[in-house]
């Protein structure tokens, strides 16, 4: 499904990189920040956030602090005329962090986190075997990773025309 957004201009841009640093800004702030009005930023904060530019603000949880200490990334191979019912099935898999549909030789790479090996087998013997559809999976243990948060450094978009 195809949504269409309004061109971020500059001070869309901005306020976007500085909630993306640190999403506990208020409005005040951001204004202060931004050099614009306080009516301003909120009116294009609530804009940003119906054209779900801006998908919500949330905490940024240490996976191994809260118990999942082992992460890994999953493939799937599946059938093709099963993707969808393979996605929803997915969603519903709350070791799963994230996934994605992919071309290659996969069709599917999902992040997952686990408390433990035995979690990790039990997801992937149990939960994921048992989706219709799916024919492989490959796993790998991830040892080290970077943070996974989008923090907007200098501009990533082609200037404003």
């Amino acid at each position: 499904m195809r949504r269409t957004v309004s061109a971020l201009d500059e001070v869309d841009r901005r306020i976007v990189a500085e909630l993306s640093r640190d999403g506990r800004l208020s409005v005040r702030a951001l204004a202060e920040r931004l050099h614009i009005s306080r009516a301003n930023a909120y009116s294009r904060l609530e804009r940003l956030t119906r054209d779900q530019v801006v998908r919500g603000f949330s905490a940024r949880l240490d996976p191994v602090g809260i118990g999942l200490a082992l992460s890994a990334y999953v493939t799937l191979t599946i059938e093709q005329n099963s993707w969808k019912r393979v996605r929803d099935r997915l969603r519903e898999i709350p070791a799963i962090r994230h996934y994605s549909l992919t071309g290659g030789d996969f069709d599917v790479i999902a992040l997952v986190r686990v408390p433990d090996q035995a979690g990790l087998r039990d997801l992937v013997f149990d939960d994921l075997h048992s989706i219709p559809g799916v024919r492989n999976t490959r796993t790998m243990i991830i040892f080290e990773e970077s943070s996974d948060d989008m923090v907007l450094r200098d501009s990533p978009w082609p200037p404003v025309p």
